[in-house]
Protein backbone atom coordinates (compact mmCIF):
# COMPACT_ATOMS: atom_id res chain seq x y z
CA UNK A 1 0.00 0.00 0.00
CA UNK A 2 1.24 3.21 -0.90
CA UNK A 3 1.07 6.75 1.30
CA UNK A 4 1.01 10.00 -0.19
CA UNK A 5 1.86 12.68 1.94
CA UNK A 6 -0.14 15.83 1.49
CA UNK A 7 2.21 18.81 1.47
CA UNK A 8 0.99 21.41 -0.62
CA UNK A 9 -0.32 23.87 1.46
CA UNK A 10 0.80 27.50 2.10
CA UNK A 11 0.74 27.23 6.41
CA UNK A 12 -0.33 30.76 6.46
CA UNK A 13 -1.80 30.46 9.74
CA UNK A 14 1.73 29.77 11.21
CA UNK A 15 3.91 31.88 9.40
CA UNK A 16 6.98 30.19 9.76
CA UNK A 17 7.87 29.83 6.12
CA UNK A 18 6.71 26.49 4.43
CA UNK A 19 5.03 24.07 7.58
CA UNK A 20 6.45 20.90 6.59
CA UNK A 21 9.94 21.84 7.27
CA UNK A 22 9.23 23.47 10.95
CA UNK A 23 11.58 22.21 13.29
CA UNK A 24 9.83 19.70 15.82
CA UNK A 25 12.07 17.78 17.73
CA UNK A 26 15.13 18.69 16.25
CA UNK A 27 13.62 17.38 12.77
CA UNK A 28 11.41 18.84 10.38
CA UNK A 29 7.70 17.80 10.68
CA UNK A 30 7.46 16.02 7.58
CA UNK A 31 10.36 13.93 8.65
CA UNK A 32 8.64 12.42 11.69
CA UNK A 33 5.44 11.72 9.37
CA UNK A 34 7.79 9.77 6.82
CA UNK A 35 9.98 8.10 9.26
CA UNK A 36 5.88 6.78 10.62
CA UNK A 37 5.12 5.54 7.49
CA UNK A 38 8.32 4.14 6.60
CA UNK A 39 8.44 1.73 9.55
CA UNK A 40 5.05 0.84 8.97
CA UNK A 41 6.39 -0.28 5.83
CA UNK A 42 4.55 1.57 3.47
CA UNK A 43 5.63 3.07 0.23
CA UNK A 44 5.37 6.94 -0.06
CA UNK A 45 4.72 9.73 -2.45
CA UNK A 46 5.00 13.47 -1.19
CA UNK A 47 2.54 15.88 -2.53
CA UNK A 48 3.79 19.55 -3.21
CA UNK A 49 3.02 22.01 -4.73
CA UNK A 50 4.67 25.46 -6.30
CA UNK A 51 3.91 26.78 -2.30
CA UNK A 52 6.37 24.86 -1.22
CA UNK A 53 9.31 24.56 -3.34
CA UNK A 54 11.90 24.21 -0.58
CA UNK A 55 9.99 21.37 0.74
CA UNK A 56 10.21 19.40 -2.96
CA UNK A 57 14.43 20.50 -2.87
CA UNK A 58 14.30 18.96 0.85
CA UNK A 59 12.18 15.52 -0.51
CA UNK A 60 14.68 15.45 -3.33
CA UNK A 61 17.86 15.59 -1.34
CA UNK A 62 16.79 13.13 0.99
CA UNK A 63 15.87 10.35 -1.60
CA UNK A 64 12.10 10.83 -1.44
CA UNK A 65 9.78 10.32 -4.30
CA UNK A 66 7.91 13.76 -4.29
CA UNK A 67 5.14 14.82 -7.12
CA UNK A 68 4.97 18.58 -7.92
CA UNK A 69 1.01 19.39 -7.64
CA UNK A 70 -1.15 22.36 -8.98
CA UNK A 71 -1.73 24.11 -5.40
CA UNK A 72 -5.72 24.34 -5.64
CA UNK A 73 -6.82 23.06 -2.12
CA UNK A 74 -6.33 19.80 -0.91
CA UNK A 75 -8.71 17.47 -2.39
CA UNK A 76 -7.93 18.94 -5.94
CA UNK A 77 -4.19 17.89 -5.06
CA UNK A 78 -5.66 14.69 -4.31
CA UNK A 79 -7.62 14.17 -6.78
CA UNK A 80 -5.23 15.20 -9.53
CA UNK A 81 -2.40 13.47 -8.10
CA UNK A 82 -4.45 9.73 -7.87
CA UNK A 83 -4.77 10.64 -11.93
CA UNK A 84 -1.43 11.26 -12.75
CA UNK A 85 -0.02 8.05 -10.54
CA UNK A 86 -2.95 6.04 -11.91
CA UNK A 87 -3.86 4.72 -8.39
CA UNK A 88 -5.85 2.25 -8.85
CA UNK A 89 -6.36 0.62 -5.03
CA UNK A 90 -6.13 1.64 -1.35
CA UNK A 91 -3.73 4.08 -0.70
CA UNK A 92 -3.40 6.00 2.78
CA UNK A 93 -3.71 9.85 2.49
CA UNK A 94 -2.01 12.28 5.54
CA UNK A 95 -1.06 15.33 5.98
CA UNK A 96 2.31 16.53 6.48
CA UNK A 97 1.91 18.26 10.24
CA UNK A 98 0.95 15.02 12.39
CA UNK A 99 4.40 15.19 13.79
CA UNK A 100 3.63 12.43 16.81
CA UNK A 101 2.52 10.15 14.19
CA UNK A 102 3.52 6.66 14.78
CA UNK A 103 4.41 2.92 12.75
CA UNK A 104 1.70 1.88 15.49
CA UNK A 105 -0.89 4.30 14.63
CA UNK A 106 -0.90 3.49 11.10
CA UNK A 107 -0.47 -0.15 11.33
CA UNK A 108 -3.99 0.02 13.45
CA UNK A 109 -5.46 2.26 11.09
CA UNK A 110 -4.94 0.06 7.97
CA UNK A 111 -5.66 -3.20 10.17
CA UNK A 112 -9.14 -1.42 10.89
CA UNK A 113 -9.77 -0.39 7.18
CA UNK A 114 -9.20 -4.12 6.02
CA UNK A 115 -11.71 -6.00 8.33
CA UNK A 116 -13.97 -2.95 8.13
CA UNK A 117 -15.50 -4.10 4.25
CA UNK A 118 -15.84 -0.80 3.49
CA UNK A 119 -13.83 1.38 0.43
CA UNK A 120 -12.41 4.33 2.96
CA UNK A 121 -12.10 4.99 6.28
CA UNK A 122 -11.23 8.18 7.87
CA UNK A 123 -9.80 8.61 11.35
CA UNK A 124 -11.01 10.68 14.29
CA UNK A 125 -9.80 11.34 18.31
CA UNK A 126 -12.31 12.89 20.57
CA UNK A 127 -12.99 16.74 20.58
CA UNK A 128 -11.80 16.02 24.78
CA UNK A 129 -8.04 15.03 23.77
CA UNK A 130 -7.75 18.88 21.68
CA UNK A 131 -5.75 21.16 24.20
CA UNK A 132 -7.11 24.39 25.26
CA UNK A 133 -7.12 26.65 22.22
CA UNK A 134 -6.08 24.53 19.49
CA UNK A 135 -8.10 24.44 16.28
CA UNK A 136 -10.95 22.45 15.87
CA UNK A 137 -12.28 23.09 12.34
CA UNK A 138 -14.96 20.34 12.42
CA UNK A 139 -16.60 18.02 15.09
CA UNK A 140 -18.90 15.04 14.61
CA UNK A 141 -20.46 12.33 16.86
CA UNK A 142 -18.86 9.21 16.08
CA UNK A 143 -20.35 6.28 18.53
CA UNK A 144 -21.76 9.00 20.74
CA UNK A 145 -18.23 10.84 20.99
CA UNK A 146 -17.89 14.30 19.86
CA UNK A 147 -14.62 13.85 17.78
CA UNK A 148 -12.99 15.34 15.31
CA UNK A 149 -10.83 14.35 12.15
CA UNK A 150 -7.12 13.21 12.40
CA UNK A 151 -6.05 14.09 8.91
CA UNK A 152 -4.86 10.42 8.10
CA UNK A 153 -7.30 7.74 6.08
CA UNK A 154 -7.36 5.21 3.47
CA UNK A 155 -9.38 5.86 0.18
CA UNK A 156 -9.48 3.94 -3.28
CA UNK A 157 -7.76 4.81 -6.00
CA UNK A 158 -10.24 3.85 -8.49
CA UNK A 159 -13.67 4.92 -7.20
CA UNK A 160 -11.59 8.50 -6.69
CA UNK A 161 -14.36 10.20 -8.62
CA UNK A 162 -17.65 9.03 -6.03
CA UNK A 163 -17.80 9.44 -2.59
CA UNK A 164 -17.00 6.53 -1.15
CA UNK A 165 -18.67 3.71 1.84
CA UNK A 166 -16.26 4.79 4.54
CA UNK A 167 -15.41 3.52 7.90
CA UNK A 168 -15.18 6.23 10.81
CA UNK A 169 -12.52 4.85 13.33
CA UNK A 170 -12.28 6.60 16.30
CA UNK A 171 -8.74 6.67 18.28
CA UNK A 172 -8.87 7.55 21.97
CA UNK A 173 -5.43 8.66 21.36
CA UNK A 174 -4.36 12.66 22.15
CA UNK A 175 -0.81 12.52 20.33
CA UNK A 176 -3.57 12.33 16.97
CA UNK A 177 -4.68 15.18 18.32
CA UNK A 178 -0.99 16.69 17.60
CA UNK A 179 -1.48 18.58 14.39
CA UNK A 180 0.23 21.76 13.38
CA UNK A 181 -1.81 25.06 12.58
CA UNK A 182 -1.05 27.90 15.21
CA UNK A 183 1.90 28.81 17.04
CA UNK A 184 -0.35 27.64 19.73
CA UNK A 185 -0.38 24.32 18.20
CA UNK A 186 3.58 24.00 17.71
CA UNK A 187 4.49 25.26 21.66
CA UNK A 188 2.09 22.42 22.92
CA UNK A 189 3.90 19.82 20.29
CA UNK A 190 7.22 21.19 21.74
CA UNK A 191 6.23 20.91 25.08
CA UNK A 192 5.09 17.33 24.32
CA UNK A 193 8.64 16.56 23.03
CA UNK A 194 10.19 18.25 25.79
CA UNK A 195 8.23 15.64 28.15
CA UNK A 196 10.09 13.02 25.89
CA UNK A 197 13.30 13.83 26.01
CA UNK A 198 13.56 16.26 28.75
CA UNK A 199 15.34 18.98 26.33
CA UNK A 200 13.96 22.00 25.09
CA UNK A 201 13.45 21.70 21.74
CA UNK A 202 12.84 24.19 18.80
Amino acid sequence: MRALIMAGGAGTRLGLGEKPLVNVGGRPMISLVLSAFENAGIDILIVASSRNPYTMNWARVQGFAYIRSSGHGYINDLHETVKIIEESGPFFTCVADLPCLTAGHITQIRKRYEISGKEALSTWVPVSCKREGSDVSFVENINGVDACPVGINIIRGDLIDRPQEEEKFLIMDRHLAYNINTRADLEKVRHFFFNLTGRKVK
